[in-house]
């Protein structure tokens, strides 16, 4: 896979994941949720932290908006050097498959730094009303945005017999997380990389025994 394919697919992605967000920032209240199907739901969330919504200044003694802006900046390397990589493998005309994989990830990995160093000042809050673009009133800073997530698939929601222990009448969910466009890139970026991790990373091929023998 040549540079320019990798680019159109990195394209494509960040468009649909940048339309998407800025369709349900505009048009959907903060935990508002809109049935598809059963199984599918759209519900309108902002995540301010890492994944699963975990916060630096959970784990750390900072304030949250320092540790959000530690966050961003880290991520923004991360973006760079995913970049770099992929760059890199072009170059040297690495596997399609690895090809592939390095470009949704960095496509999802530019997406979601997109809402964190830009939202915070484009948009307006969403509490209990319809943001507006390009507000006058933004509800953040640079650096300090929220990311969009609006994708649910509750594919199970039901309650916990009262006869099981410890969580007997219980509701349960599966699947909780809510995520992106950009989420799903990374995640299946990464699942490649797992799956056909063979295909992305061959072993050199072994050198025939007469030139090892001569090397000796």
């Amino acid at each position: 896979m040549n540079l320019k394919k990798s680019l159109i697919i990195i394209v494509l992605i960040l468009l649909v994941d940048q339309i998407s967000k800025v369709y349900i920032k505009t048009h959907f209240i903060l935990g508002e949720s809109h049935d598809v199907l059963g199984w599918f739901k759209i519900l309108f969330i902002e995540n301010e932290g890492a994944a699963w919504g975990t916060k630096l200044s959970d784990l750390l003694p900072i304030s949250e908006s320092i540790g959000k802006l530690v966050l961003t900046i880290f991520r923004i390397f991360a973006v760079f050097g995913i970049g770099y990589w992929l760059w890199d493998i072009v170059k040297k005309q690495s596997p399609r498959t690895l090809i592939l994989a390095v470009s949704l990830i960095f496509a999802g990995a530019l997406g979601n730094i997109i809402d964190s160093v830009f939202y915070g000042i484009i948009f307006d809050h969403s509490n209990g009303q319809v943001a507006t673009l390009f507000s006058n009133e933004p509800y953040g800073s640079l650096f300090h945005g929220k990311v969009v997530d609006m994708l649910y698939f509750p594919l199970i929601d039901t309650t916990w017999p009262d006869w099981v222990p410890s969580v007997g009448g219980q509701r349960f969910r599966f699947f909780e997380p809510v995520f992106n466009i950009a989420d799903t890139a990374i995640s299946t970026g990464v699942g490649i990389l797992i799956v056909f991790n063979k295909k992305a990373f061959p072993k050199k091929a072994e050198q025939p025994k007469e030139v090892v023998d001569q090397n000796l």
